[in-house]
């Protein structure tokens, strides 16, 4: 996706961002900030001032007592990591890659996998920030954690993150093993393999094999796989471990389903696709299983969470395909993950949502005059002022 803001600045103070948020509120103009275009959702899409925070960066104020420090807002997942580690600290996950600006995954609710393990999102304590009055505001969980709940997932909807506190963990090793194994296999097995602190696998609709991914904290713990063929061994600090390089572009729908349904809408799509598209779709889904959180539009919000990815090689044709498995979705209760393609907008999504009009109400209370609003984002927000 390609698009031309009417202007893209990176400012370097606070002060200077404060003061374009006015002179774009006086204007009736948006502003939107710039991540590092992992997104495959339009969310930073304007046609008036996009803004790049390149200049924000350097973790602040380590405290290894309380396992919090301050990243600044544009800083890369990966970026953060290495910082954090130099500190003795780290991110309890990450994704499957750590190209995006932190801000930007914990902002769309971006999530690696792990039964035990919440999305990015719940690693934010407290947040300093610009609002649409271009004001700066500083909370946290302690003086304000219904607010906190509302700011956690929300898009850059609310104000322009500036520095963000998280909640973090001693610095850990991780050990890796990936498999190659038959469908079969996976399925018996799959139960079991989720008790591993990281689990997901691949399901390869042209070969109908799967390949699965294990990390545990305690070597020992590793399983033996007896069924499957060895395909990748590593082990190391978890922000080297967690996420993979790649440099393979793709189109992604990817929908969050309640546990207890996941794996039989699972079974249907893989139906679907089997009769279809298994010509056409030439890649794999994925799935992965993710702790519950208290976000307030948080896609894992108030249920233990498994999401099923849809993978469709860049430059092909991805549309049809997308929309005739995303009924499937939502006939077992999927919300769609934030930073990827989906069709809904916002009479759907607040069906989804049981404390939708809760977050509404505190975005306005930010951002009364829509200045962090684009047309995309006003589809899914159908916000009035």
């Amino acid at each position: 996706m390609s698009f031309k803001p009417g202007q893209i600045i990176a400012l370097e103070s606070e002060e200077q961002l404060c003061e374009l948020v006015k002179k774009a509120t006086s204007e009736g103009k948006k502003v939107r900030v710039a991540g590092a275009g992992h997104s495959s959702s339009p969310l930073v899409h304007t046609k008036d001032y996009l803004l790049s925070l390149k200049h924000f960066r350097g973790v602040e104020d380590p405290n290894l007592k309380t396992k919090r420090a301050t990243v600044p807002a544009g800083m890369t997942v990966k970026e953060a990591g290495k910082d954090l580690y130099r500190y003795g600290l780290a991110m309890h996950n990450t994704g499957d890659v750590d190209v995006q600006t932190l801000a930007g995954a914990i902002g769309t609710g971006t999530h690696g996998t792990g039964k035990e393990l919440p999305n990015l999102s719940a690693m934010l304590y407290g947040l300093r920030m610009i609002n649409g009055k271009g004001e700066i505001v500083e909370i946290n969980r302690e003086n304000d954690p219904e607010t906190m709940q509302a700011l956690q997932v929300s898009m850059g909807s609310c104000g322009i993150f500036l520095k963000m506190r998280l909640q973090l963990e001693p610095a850990y090793q991780l050990y890796r093993k990936e498999y190659c194994v038959s469908f079969k296999d996976c399925m018996q097995n799959f139960e079991e393999l989720k008790k591993n602190r990281n689990f997901d696998f691949y399901w390869y609709p042209r070969t109908d094999l799967c390949k699965i991914r294990i990390m545990n904290t305690d070597k020992e713990r590793m399983p033996h796989i007896p069924y499957g063929s060895p395909e990748l061994e590593r082990e190391g600090p978890s922000h080297e471990i967690l996420p993979r390089s790649r440099d393979l572009k793709f189109d992604e729908m990817e929908y969050v389903l309640p546990q207890e349904k996941a794996m039989e809408c699972f079974y249907e799509v893989r139906k679907q696709v089997k009769e279809k598209w298994r010509r056409t779709v030439a890649w794999r889904l994925l799935i992965r299983s993710i702790k519950k959180d208290d976000a307030l539009i948080s896609p894992m919000s108030g249920r233990e969470s498994v999401t099923i990815s849809l993978h469709h090689n860049a430059g092909l044709r991805f549309w049809d395909y997308f929309k005739a498995i995303e009924p499937l979705f939502l006939k077992y209760g999927g919300r769609p993950h934030w930073g990827k393609k989906h069709t809904l907008k916002a009479g759907t999504l607040k069906e989804l949502y049981p404390h939708w009009d809760r977050f509404q109400k505190i975005r306005k209370k930010f951002d009364p005059e829509s200045t962090f609003l684009t047309p995309y984002m006003n589809e899914l927000f159908n916000f009035e002022k």
